[in-house]
């Protein structure tokens, strides 16, 4: 398990998608508002909520829930959140950095300081984490998308840097992050909606956590996904399969 927490993932760890779809379409209407209040409400027009939208739809989200968080930009007294990252250092000394969208920073940055500081960690100063990583844009697709080649070919045409392909995860393409609506809306044309298409940070070099310390930073990372100011939580862990285990 690679340091790489997203939607998806927070589903599989423990088994509990039905009691997280819920959050899960929380923190993704809470993007698509956002996104719509700081650009276009036309998707067309604004590349980020494009993208919010795909990953609402990749994510099973009813279509009137994604409208009405679109409309909710435009709606007198509306909430108004900002986009805000922290960085910190968890048990084993990973580093993780957190993407939040919260309308209140004193209750945000004291509920991380919590969390990290009782499961074995500290929040850090900017660009004390980041440093150790890359932004950039990553989309998924399912195995049965497209063939191994033909996807490899459409990503490089359309832009992207890096293609790859697993049996059970399927196909993986990187690119550039602020190219990654340019390269979205190709592959979509092509081969339909992704799984998923972001922004992620990605580390240079893992950390292999194990024992006791994989299992507090497992703890610490659900926690962090299940505040409702957190959209992303990234980290550069690598975790065996058989950590995982209840």
């Amino acid at each position: 398990m690679a340091g790489h927490s997203k939607f998806k993932n927070i589903q599989h760890r423990k088994g509990r998608q039905d009691a997280m779809r819920a959050k899960i379409f929380t923190k993704i209407a809470r993007e698509i508002t956002t996104a719509a209040k700081a650009g276009s409400p036309d998707p067309a027009m604004n590349p980020r909520l494009r993208l919010a939208i795909q990953n609402g739809r990749s994510q099973s989200m009813p279509k009137d829930r994604i409208e009405r968080a679109i409309q909710q930009a435009s709606a007198a007294g509306g909430d108004d959140y900002k986009a805000v990252r922290y960085e910190g250092f968890g048990p084993g000394g990973v580093g993780i950095i957190v993407e939040t969208l919260t309308d209140n920073l004193n209750r945000t940055g004291g509920n991380l300081r919590s969390y990290f500081g009782k499961n074995g960690g500290n929040l850090g100063t900017t660009n004390s984490v980041t440093s150790g990583f890359d932004r950039v844009g990553e989309i998924r697709y399912p195995v049965s998308a497209a063939s191994e080649d033909d996807m490899m070919e459409a990503a490089l045409e359309a832009g992207a840097d890096d293609v790859s392909f697993d049996a059970e995860d399927g196909h993986l393409i990187t690119c550039a992050f602020e190219n990654l609506s340019e390269v979205s809306n190709a592959l979509n044309e092509k081969f339909g909606d992704s799984e998923s298409s972001n922004i992620v940070w990605r580390a240079h070099a893992p950390i292999e956590v194990t024992g006791d310390a994989a299992k507090t930073l497992l703890k610490l990372i659900d926690i962090l996904e299940e505040d409702d100011d957190v959209q992303d939580v990234f980290g550069n862990y690598e975790i065996d399969e058989s950590e995982l285990a209840d």
